[in-house]
């Protein structure tokens, strides 16, 4: 179990599972592949929560990618895409996390593991035209952390952390997520306690 971070670590390319006693509700069981991780803070996407207010499809008119007479003719899987919270800053502005197979020179950020993330409407363009990358989640907003705070945060133990499994981002059950992602790391979550950290 990782929970402590070792001196000048980057968790750039890793998931960040939050602690059962998490006070912080916006992050309750959340999932977050941390994007950037520097000095100056971190940024993550959280990726095991919906926003199922929202369609994709709904996303692509009201960003006048595709004329809403039009939405029945996108690929199916485009159709079949859901729209994560991906976390509280920024809530109007989307970020796609994606494979590698598909580049926005100068906008992509690669970041580990085959995994990008772009947050341009050039990517959901071609997404809408079924030349978008194989693999991608989208999300409006994103979690942030300034100098030091995550850090401090992970030896508060409000966070665990490993390497994150593209397979987990892309190809699991969003619901499934945050348990699969613990029994990677060999935790049960009934182990857990929601005391742990606390004298």
């Amino acid at each position: 179990m990782k929970n402590m971070l070792p001196d000048n670590p980057s968790l750039e390319g890793h998931l960040l599972l939050a602690m059962p006693f998490m006070e912080d509700q916006r992050f309750a069981r959340s999932v977050v592949y941390i994007c950037a991780h520097s000095s100056d803070g971190a940024m993550g996407i959280i990726v095991n929560k919906l926003l199922p207010e929202i369609e994709f499809s709904e996303l692509l008119v009201q960003l006048e990618l595709v004329r809403s007479d039009r939405v029945d003719t996108l690929p199916r899987k485009v159709r079949s895409l859901k729209v994560h919270r991906g976390g509280p800053v920024e809530t109007g502005r989307g970020f796609v996390l994606h494979s590698a197979d598909f580049i926005v020179e100068n906008a992509t950020l690669q970041i580990s593991g085959g995994i990008c993330l772009t947050a341009t409407l050039d990517i959901l363009r071609s997404i809408s035209e079924g030349r978008g990358p194989d693999k991608a989640l989208l999300a409006l907003g994103y979690a942030g952390w300034g100098p030091g705070q995550l850090e401090s945060e992970i030896q508060a133990n409000g966070w665990l952390h490993s390497p994150a499994d593209r397979r987990i981002l892309f190809e699991e059950a969003v619901e499934r997520r945050y348990d699969t992602a613990l029994a990677q790391m060999g935790i049960d979550p009934g182990m857990l306690s929601a005391d742990a950290g606390h004298a």
